[in-house]
């Protein structure tokens, strides 16, 4: 485990100062990075109606031989649009990388979710840094939830001009992290990775054209989770070639939608597997019980009697002799 702080540094400020709008830049390893345009107005017009209230919070780095913004980046950038020449600051300590990173990661932690692709990035100069890879330490370190570093890491797998789909400044451009999120589990299924035709970038691309122009009935992300069930299915039921072959033609051809990979008998299989799970549990659960503890309780025992007639029946339509 890595020994590296923890916690966020500690500010101290002291009585805001104005410090010269052209003399802030932004932080590189904020883990916000996308700004839309909307919010952005929203800000803007109400700093043009009563100026930036809130000081940023800065260091200066004798490096760069300017003040860099830890916190405040969003009033900074509408500053800049209004062209005020002067904007209050708290300034502190200037932080190490990680310091930084940890810092910035704990100022923004309860304000509004920001997407997820840059503070990936942010997560991935942190692990370099610490040679920390535990989800549950990362956590600990950011105050990001594990599921969120789980997510990140996921996203991170991706190549680079994945990853830049989800950077696009332009939100109606932009990829959401969901889509590769959730086609996570069926690019690194073991089933899909063992079939000879598979390719993880050229699949990846496929369905990316897929679900962006609604081909093969592809019309939200979760529809991953049901191909995911669907080639988990068919490998449980020995049916992994089968299911190779028709995701390969799910893959080449528009007109084909997700239900191609339900094949009915993995189907059946997936469901007997079901029921035999729950007799499994309603078998012990009939076992403990002592009669004479529930000899009142009628509307139990007619339950199971009724229970009794139909296994009876299905047993008999099925043509399994029923032992005595």
């Amino acid at each position: 485990m890595s020994t590296v702080q923890k916690e966020p540094l500690a500010t101290h400020p002291v009585k805001p100062k104005l410090v010269a709008t052209n003399r802030l830049e932004p932080n590189p390893y904020n883990p916000r990075r996308l700004f839309d345009r909307e919010p952005l107005d929203v800000l803007r017009r109400s700093i043009k109606k009563v100026g930036v209230l809130v000081p940023l919070t800065v260091y200066w780095s004798s490096r760069k031989e300017k003040y860099v913004i830890l916190d405040g980046q969003r009033h900074w950038m509408c500053a800049q649009a209004l062209r005020l020449k002067q904007v209050p600051v708290n300034i502190i300590a200037e932080p190490s990388v990680v310091q930084n990173i940890v810092t910035m990661f704990q100022i923004h932690k309860l304000r509004e979710d920001w997407e997820l692709m840059p503070t990936a990035l942010t997560l991935e100069i942190l692990m370099h840094e610490t040679k920390e890879r535990s989800d549950t330490t990362l956590s600990e370190m950011t105050g990001l939830d594990v599921a969120v570093v789980t997510r990140c890491k996921k996203l991170l797998s991706y190549p680079k001009h994945y990853q830049e789909l989800m950077l696009d400044p332009n939100p109606d451009k932009r990829v959401k992290a969901d889509f590769f999120i959730e086609l996570y589990a069926v690019r690194n299924d073991r089933t899909v990775n063992s079939m000879k035709w598979f390719s993880k970038n050229r699949f990846t691309r496929t369905m990316l054209d897929k679900y962006r122009e609604r081909k093969s009935g592809l019309k939200a992300v979760t529809d991953f989770r049901l191909m995911k069930q669907y080639i988990g299915n068919a490998r449980k039921a020995g049916k992994a070639a089968l299911i190779s072959a028709r995701l390969k033609e799910y893959v080449e051809s528009d007109s084909l939608t997700l239900e191609y990979l339900n094949i009915p008998s993995v189907n059946v299989s997936a469901s007997a597997r079901r029921i035999s799970q729950a007799a499994d549990k309603l078998h012990g659960s009939i076992a403990a019980i002592n009669p004479e503890e529930y000899f009142g309780e009628e509307q139990m025992w007619k339950a199971l009697d009724q229970l009794r007639k139909l296994i009876q029946r299905k047993l008999e339509e099925a043509d399994r002799r029923i032992k005595g």
